[in-house]
C-alpha cells in the first residue's frame, strides 16, 4: 500500500526574542524581632562544588541504596570497565564489583540509567561498553522541516549533520548515539546515528489527512517530517482536516513510519481558541491540574487566617500598579523621603508560606515553571486559588507578603537594605495609564479619583529619576522596543494589532522591581547561600568580532578589548541614537547578545551591568522567583533552605521559560496569519526585520506583521548572502537588501498550517 511521502519541501525559520525582566521594592521594618539591617556590598557568587566520592564503607549521600548494601557509583563503574579495557559481560562485571542479590535490583537501576544517558552501551553480542572508547558521540536531534536534521552534541561540540535516510529513523526530540562519518556535500560534519538512547515524542498533535483511503497525521510541529500512519479501526469518528492528538504506537524505523491512534479530537484548525489548544499539545505544557493539587487547593480559606510573627504594614500605603487586563498581583510598593535620599518597600507575595517544599503544589509548580500568557488566556503555574486569591496582592484585603526594605540615597545607590514576613494591605489597584496621567497631569481625571496617593506617586517618581541616573552611571543597556497588543472581536479573531507603549509608570515600576532583585541575589551570595541566579553572558567571541566588524563599516567603534561592559554598548547607542539607521545598529547589536538564563553560578547580568542578579519579584508567575524566597526566608529565620539539584532546576528553569516563549510565539504567529488571508493582494510599507540565504524577512508598518520575500523574487540575478554585512547583494546588478532597509511589499499567500506569510517586493521605496 503506497503512503505519502514525508513533506520534505516545506521550509520554516526561527525568529529571535528579546527577554523581558521586572523586579519591586521593600518596606522599612518596624518590629523589634527583626533582622538588622544588611550593609550592600560587592555579591559573591556561591561556591559549588560536585562529588566525586567513589565506592567506600561510607554510605554517600545520594547514593542509590538496596537494604544496607550501597551500589557502586558511576564513577566506579567507569573506572572497572576502562581498567578492563574490553567489553565486559553482566556475569564479569558483577564479578569485578562483587554484585550481590541485595544489590541487583539497584544495579540493574543504575546500569539502565548510564545507558540512557550515553555513557554506556551495549554491543551485537549485549556485552557492555564504555561509549567513550566506542568514538560515539551522544546528544539530542533537532529535526528541519525539509527533511534532514542535526545532532545537538551533550559535549558542546559542533552541530553534526544527519541526512533524511538517518533522521528517518528518529523524530525531533530524540536522544540518540552517533558516529561521526566525514563531511556532506556542503562541507558540514556528518554523522550515522548506532542507536536510540531515548524515545521522547509519546504522542503528537496535527491534522488528519487522507489519501488513497490511507489515514495519517501530519504533525503541527515542523520539526516532525514524517507522517503517522494511522491503522484501520484507529481513527474514532475524525473527519479528515481536523485537529487530533495522536498516540505513537510505533516508533520510526529506517524502512517504516511511524504509527499512532487517535486519542483525542480538537476540532476544527480554524475554530475559535484552537491555537492555543494546539500549542498546549505541541510544546506539551501542562495545562490541566493533576487531582493531588485539586485537592491541595480546595483546602485554602479565602482569607488570610493568620499573621503572627508578622511586621504589620497594614498602615503603610501600599499600592500595586499594573496593566489593565492584569489578575495576579505580585507586588505593592510604597516611597517616602529618608534625609536625603528615600525609602522604598517593595511587598511581594509571599507564595512560599502556601506552596511547600516537595507538595502536590510544588511538584506542579516546578513542572510547569512559569505562568504562560498567551493573547486571551493564561496557563497559570499555580491554581486560581492562590494565583488571583490568596497570593494576589488584591486591593482592600488583608495578603501575607514577603518585603525588600530599602534605604536608597540621592544618587540611586541601595545603602541598606533587610527582608522580613509581613502582612499587608493594598490600598489601591493603580494601573500604569493612570499613573503615567498623575504624573503628567497634577490636575487630571486620575488625580482627582486618587488624590489621597498622589505624594506617595510623587515620592516614587522622584526615586526612579535618582534610580534612572545611577542606570545611566554604571551603563545598563537600554533597547528600544516596540511592543505590541492585539485586539480581538466578538469571535475571538484579530481585529486590529495596536503598539503597546511603554511610560513613565512602566519605568518606574521596573526600577524598583530591579532594585529588590538586586538586594535578593546580593543577600543570598553574602550569606553563601545557593541560589538561581539570572545570569546574562557577555558576547561570545564570534560574535564580537562579527559586530565590530558590521560597526567598522558605519564609522563606529565597541570599545572594551576582548571583555567589552554593557557600558561600551551604551556609548555605542547613544551615539547612533539619532542617526537615520539607528534601529539597524541597535538590531545587531542586540543579536549580538547571549540568552539570559538561570543558573546557581552567579556569573552576573551584562545587559543590567549587575556583579549579582536573582529574580524574587514574581513568585505567582516564576519558579525561579519562588526558589529565592525560600532561600531568603531560610536565611531570616537563621536556617538553610537544603537542596542538592541547584544545577538541574537552572536548567529546567530555562527550558520552561523558552518553552512558554515559543509556545506563545507559535499562537501570536498564526493568530496573525490568520488576521491576513484576508489582506492578500495588498501593498504595505515596510522594514526588512531579517536577512537569511534563503531572502528577507520583512515586518510591516502600523499592523506589525512579519513575512517573507523568498531570494527568488528578488530579481533576475544571483544574490549572495553576507551574514557579517546582514545583506543580499546581487552579483550582476549590486543590488542590496540590508537589514533596516525600507521596502514596498505585496501580500502574495498566507500559509495557515505554516504559519507563513509571503510577499513580493512592489516597485519604490517604502515612504
Amino acid at each position: 500500500m503506497k503512503t505519502r511521502k514525508s513533506r520534505s519541501q516545506r521550509k520554516s525559520a526561527a525568529r529571535p526574542q528579546q527577554e523581558k525582566s521586572s523586579a519591586r521594592p521593600a518596606v522599612k521594618q518596624e518590629n523589634s524581632a527583626a533582622r538588622p539591617a544588611v550593609k550592600m556590598r560587592g555579591a559573591r557568587a556561591p561556591q559549588m562544588g560536585r562529588s566525586g566520592a567513589i565506592r567506600t564503607s561510607v554510605p554517600v549521600p545520594g547514593e542509590l541504596r538496596d537494604g544496607e548494601e550501597q551500589i557502586p557509583t558511576r564513577e566506579l563503574i567507569l573506572q572497572t570497565l576502562n581498567a578492563k579495557g574490553v567489553p565486559v559481560s553482566d556475569a564479569e562485571l558483577d564479578e569485578l564489583l562483587a554484585i550481590g542479590k541485595r544489590e541487583r535490583v539497584g544495579f540493574d537501576r543504575r546500569l539502565s540509567a548510564m545507558q540512557r544517558d550515553g555513557q554506556i552501551m551495549r554491543n551485537r553480542r549485549n556485552a557492555i561498553c564504555v561509549v567513550a572508547k566506542l568514538d560515539l558521540i551522544t546528544g539530542k536531534v533537532m529535526g528541519h522541516p525539509d527533511g534532514f536534521g542535526f545532532l545537538i552534541r551533550d559535549d558542546a561540540g559542533p552541530d553534526l549533520f544527519l541526512g533524511p535516510h538517518e533522521i528517518q529513523k528518529v523524530l525531533h526530540g530524540d536522544r540518540v548515539m552517533v558516529r561521526e562519518i566525514g563531511l556532506d556535500r556542503r562541507g558540514r560534519p556528518e554523522a550515522k546515528i548506532v542507536e536510540v538512547i531515548e524515545r521522547v515524542n509519546r504522542q503528537i498533535v496535527g491534522r488528519l489527512h487522507q489519501e488513497h483511503g490511507v489515514l495519517f497525521v501530519v504533525a503541527e510541529n515542523r520539526r516532525i517530517s514524517q507522517d503517522f500512519l494511522i491503522p484501520p479501526g484507529e481513527g474514532l469518528d475524525v473527519k479528515p482536516g481536523q485537529v487530533v492528538v495522536a498516540e505513537i504506537i510505533e516508533q520510526p524505523a529506517v524502512r517504516t513510519q511511524p504509527i499512532a491512534r487517535i486519542k483525542e479530537v480538537l476540532g476544527n484548525y480554524a475554530d475559535p481558541g484552537m491555537e492555543i489548544e494546539i500549542a498546549l499539545r505541541k510544546h506539551t505544557l501542562p495545562f490541566e491540574f493533576p487531582p493531588a493539587v485539586v485537592k491541595a487547593s480546595a483546602k485554602f480559606e479565602r482569607t488570610v487566617a493568620e499573621s503572627a510573627g508578622r511586621v504589620d504594614l497594614r498602615e503603610l500605603p501600599l499600592v500595586t500598579i499594573d496593566g489593565e487586563t492584569a489578575k495576579d498581583f505580585d507586588d505593592a510598593v510604597y516611597c517616602e523621603p529618608r534625609g536625603k535620599g528615600f525609602r522604598l518597600v517593595v511587598a511581594i507575595a509571599d507564595v512560599s508560606h502556601y506552596v511547600r517544599h516537595g507538595d502536590a503544589l510544588d511538584s506542579e509548580a516546578y513542572e510547569r515553571g512559569n505562568s504562560v500568557y498567551f493573547p486571551r488566556r493564561v496557563i497559570p503555574m499555580l491554581p486560581e486559588v492562590l494565583s488571583n486569591g490568596l497570593c494576589s496582592l488584591n486591593p482592600e484585603v488583608d495578603r501575607l507578603c514577603m518585603a525588600c526594605d530599602m534605604t536608597i540615597d540621592a544618587h540611586g545607590q541601595v545603602s541598606d537594605y533587610r527582608f522580613y514576613p509581613a502582612v499587608m494591605w493594598s490600598h489601591a489597584r493603580l494601573t500604569y495609564t493612570a499613573v503615567a496621567g498623575m504624573l503628567e497631569n497634577p490636575k487630571g481625571v486620575e488625580v482627582q479619583r486618587h488624590r489621597a496617593l498622589l505624594p506617595h506617586i510623587a515620592n516614587l517618581h522622584r526615586l526612579y529619576q535618582a534610580l534612572l541616573r545611577a542606570r545611566s552611571k554604571r551603563g545598563a543597556i537600554d533597547f528600544d522596543s516596540t511592543e505590541t497588543q492585539m485586539i480581538f472581536d466578538a469571535h475571538g479573531k484579530i481585529e486590529r494589532i495596536v503598539p503597546v507603549k511603554r511610560n513613565e509608570a512602566h519605568r518606574l515600576i521596573e526600577e524598583c522591581m530591579l532594585a529588590a532583585n538586586v538586594c535578593a541575589s546580593d543577600f543570598l551570595a553574602k550569606h553563601e547561600h545557593p541560589t538561581l541566579y539570572r545570569i546574562h553572558e557577555g558576547p561570545t567571541a564570534e560574535r564580537l568580532a562579527a559586530l565590530r566588524e558590521f560597526l567598522k563599516g558605519f564609522g563606529l567603534s565597541l570599545g572594551g578589548g576582548e571583555t567589552p561592559h554593557a557600558s561600551d554598548y551604551a556609548k555605542v547607542l547613544e551615539r547612533c541614537k539619532e542617526r537615520p539607521d539607528a534601529q539597524l545598529l541597535q538590531t545587531v547589536m542586540l543579536r549580538s547578545l547571549r540568552q539570559a538564563v538561570y543558573s546557581p553560578e552567579n556569573v552576573g547580568h551584562f545587559g543590567l551591568a549587575y556583579e549579582a542578579y536573582a529574580h524574587f519579584t514574581s513568585p505567582i508567575r516564576r519558579y525561579p522567583d519562588l526558589l529565592v524566597h525560600r532561600a531568603i526566608k531560610a536565611l531570616v529565620e537563621g536556617k538553610r533552605y537544603e537542596r542538592r539539584d541547584w544545577v538541574e532546576l537552572g536548567v529546567h528553569c530555562s527550558y520552561t521559560e523558552r518553552r512558554a516563549d515559543e509556545a506563545t510565539r507559535d499562537v501570536e504567529s498564526w493568530l496573525k496569519c490568520y488576521y491576513m488571508r484576508d489582506r492578500v493582494g495588498d501593498t504595505f510599507n515596510g522594514t526588512i526585520s531579517s536577512v537569511v540565504g534563503f531572502g528577507i524577512f520583512v515586518t510591516l508598518d502600523d499592523v506589525y506583521v512579519e513575512g517573507l520575500v523568498h531570494i527568488s523574487d528578488l530579481g533576475s540575478d544571483y544574490f549572495h548572502f553576507d551574514a557579517a554585512k546582514h545583506l543580499l547583494l546581487g552579483e550582476r546588478t549590486a543590488v542590496r537588501y540590508r537589514l533596516g532597509d525600507r521596502v514596498v511589499v505585496r501580500v502574495v499567500r498566507v500559509d495557515l498550517e505554516a504559519s507563513k506569510i509571503d510577499f513580493v517586493l512592489e516597485t519604490g521605496a517604502a515612504r
